[in-house]
């Protein structure tokens, strides 16, 4: 079988793995009545998800100072008679915006209702007071792979999930993570957004924009406009190198090689009509080396293809305006 044709691995979310761990340590705390704790290991699979592999430990007691906690203060959710904490390596949410509450664990709405579920098929009589906290193990280091500080989970990871299964044929767990940045952004405030393609791309945009209206786009550049538009945007700062933004400008709604590369020879022409220059493209295959070969129309070209990138993300969504920021 071809590499091309080998089916991508599907997982499972930490939300699922969360509930399932908490319906297990249910259980045998109440046949046991004594502390109890049951863990997962999140299955790998092939999307952008640095929670692979990590395990996921949800522990019950009926004494609260049994539960490994995240010492950041916060509020528990109440369910029935079960109060459930951010253990360990799970974030509390410490700022507005996010699907999860302020002050309480970064626990999304579809885990918590299926914990919920969990409960109350387990719990059928009521009973006393129930203490659980999710934990993650090594949270807090995975944590630093992710927006959470940015965005106000701190101590930890979020504890995601709509379906249950990490697709990734769509790359689901990084678009979420966009789209979760994005909303924050228009939450608090920001009437525009700014994306970025790259580390260069997001100092630069540092030194000009509060790092909470900077979102890191990664290659996903139309998926990013989409959500920006869906959550109420009518202004984009897109910044990027140039060679990114010859992609776009080109119409390539994602900017990595296996989705499309850039056509050397169309470009070669919208020089030509352009700025009226012939360059070679046998001798490089980079926009970078290409620049070389304009002499003092290097800048002529950079707002080319900057005024071209804007229309092009404006023909995709009129309703956007976009201004695009070209990192040299």
């Amino acid at each position: 079988m071809s590499p091309q044709s080998t089916p991508l691995r599907k997982g499972y979310t930490t939300g699922v793995h969360a509930a399932i761990a908490f319906a297990s340590a249910l259980e045998g705390l109440l046949g046991s009545r004594v502390c109890t704790t049951s863990t997962t290991c999140k299955m790998e699979n092939d999307d952008l998800d640095v929670t692979k592999g990590c395990k996921i430990v949800a522990t019950l007691s009926y004494r609260k100072e049994d539960i490994p906690l995240n010492p950041i203060a916060h509020t528990p959710y109440q369910i029935g008679t079960l109060r459930l904490y951010a253990g360990r390596g799970v974030g509390v949410v410490t700022k507005t915006g996010l699907k999860a509450p302020k002050g309480y664990p970064a626990i999304n709405p579809v885990p918590l209702k299926a914990i919920e579920a969990h409960y109350a098929h387990i719990c059928t009589v009521p009973e006393e007071t129930i203490y659980a906290s999710i934990s993650v193990l090594e949270g807090e280091e995975i944590a630093k792979q992710t927006a959470n500080a940015k965005v106000g989970v701190l101590g930890g990871i979020s504890i995601l999930g709509t379906t249950g299964f990490v697709k990734p044929v769509s790359s689901a767990a990084y678009i979420d993570s966009i789209a979760t940045e994005i909303a924050f952004a228009k939450a608090n405030g920001y009437g525009k957004i700014v994306l970025t393609l790259g580390n260069s791309s997001f100092s630069e945009a540092k030194k000009h924009y509060p790092e909470e209206q900077i979102v890191e786009i990664g290659n996903f550049v139309y998926d990013a406009l989409k959500i920006a538009k869906e959550k109420g945007f009518k202004e984009v700062v897109f910044v990027c190198g140039i060679g990114k933004a010859t992609k776009v400008m080109q119409g390539h709604k994602n900017t990595h090689n296996r989705f499309g590369q850039i056509n050397f020879e169309a470009l070669k022409i919208h020089i030509a009509d352009k700025l009226g220059i012939e360059i070679d493209t046998e001798v490089t295959k980079t926009v970078k080396g290409i620049t070389t070969q304009l002499n003092e129309k290097q800048d002529a070209f950079y707002s080319m293809v900057k005024r071209d990138t804007q229309t092009q993300i404006e023909n995709w969504f009129p309703a956007l305006q976009a201004e695009t920021v070209i990192v040299r």
